[in-house]
């Protein structure tokens, strides 16, 4: 993991598509909250587990003017099976050469099962809506995670 950001930081800029191949930027988003976060790969527990728990926390979510966005290196039709699979209401983006997760310091060396190999390291992001990092987690443990998130973002606006 190289070039990690800090609380305070503009958000590097990204250009990924969602599931149905719209370009998605980070511009887009200006104005408003976005929780930003990077995950491995669909359909895998932990992965779903996160993805469900942001879902049934959306509401929350709006109604603090904060949009959901995971990024995986997943491809848009992995994307749009994992949403339908799961009756998913965040937005999926594809990163498939990983350069938006090496961007924001999410890309590196893993370990499972006594092998190595780089991948995706899950973290999140707040950013607000001036387009600066506003709060970060790296190495995110899935469970209570959505909720973690919900409370942090509820006492940066407080």
């Amino acid at each position: 993991m190289s070039n990690l950001l800090e609380i305070g930081q503009n958000a590097p800029h990204f250009t990924l598509n969602n599931s149905k191949g719209e370009m998605i930027k980070l511009e887009d988003m200006l104005g408003q909250w976005l929780v930003l976060y990077f995950y491995p790969k669909d359909n895998t527990p932990g992965c779903t587990t996160e993805a469900q728990d942001f879902t049934k926390l959306t509401p929350e979510f709006e109604k603090l003017s904060a949009k959901i966005i995971g990024i995986s290196p997943d491809p848009e039709k992995s994307h749009c099976k994992f949403i339908d699979k799961y009756n998913l209401s965040i937005e999926l983006l594809c990163d498939p050469d990983h350069k938006v997760a090496e961007t924001y310091g999410v890309w590196g060396l893993k370990k499972f099962m006594g092998k190595e190999y780089m991948g995706i390291i899950r973290s999140t992001f707040i950013i607000n809506p001036e387009r600066k990092i506003a709060y970060l987690w790296l190495k995110v443990r899935v469970k209570n995670h959505a909720e973690k998130v919900l409370n942090q973002l509820q006492e940066l606006q407080s």
